[in-house]
C-alpha cells in the first residue's frame, strides 16, 4: 500500500550558519523539526515548521541563492512587526512586513485584508 502524501512547495533558503538561522526563525514561530549531515563536520540541511508551513534551511553551496523572498501570509502581522521592531506597510492586498534573515534572504509577511 502507498502512503498518501500532500502536495506542498516548500523553499529552500541558502544559510551559513544553520544554528544561527533556526534561532532567527524562531523569532517567527518556526522551530526546527529536524537536521541531516552526511557526516560530523558537513554542511546541514534542516526543517523548519510553522504549523503547516515548512522552510528547509541549507548550508550547501549550490542550493539556493542570497537574496532569495519568500512570502509568509500569518494571522497577525502586527506582532510580526513587534517582534522585530519594523512598521507595517499598507498595501491594497494586505498589511505586510519585509524581513531579510541573517543571510540575505528576504521574507515578505502579511495579513490579507480580505478572507479568500
Amino acid at each position: 500500500m502507498t502512503e498518501r502524501v500532500d502536495e506542498e512547495v516548500i523553499p529552500i533558503l541558502r544559510v551559513a550558519d544553520a544554528a544561527a538561522a533556526v534561532r532567527w526563525y524562531a523569532r517567527l514561530g518556526f522551530a526546527a523539526r529536524w537536521e541531516h549531515r552526511f557526516e560530523p563536520g558537513l554542511p546541514a540541511f534542516v526543517e523548519v515548521a510553522r504549523g503547516r508551513v515548512r522552510l528547509f534551511l541549507s548550508e550547501h553551496t549550490g542550493d539556493a541563492r542570497p537574496d532569495t523572498l519568500v512570502y509568509l501570509r500569518v494571522a497577525d502581522v502586527d506582532a510580526v512587526a513587534a517582534e522585530f521592531g519594523v512598521r507595517v506597510e499598507e498595501a491594497p492586498w494586505a498589511r505586510e512586513v519585509e524581513l531579510r534573515d541573517p543571510d540575505g534572504n528576504r521574507l515578505r509577511v502579511g495579513t490579507p485584508r480580505h478572507s479568500e
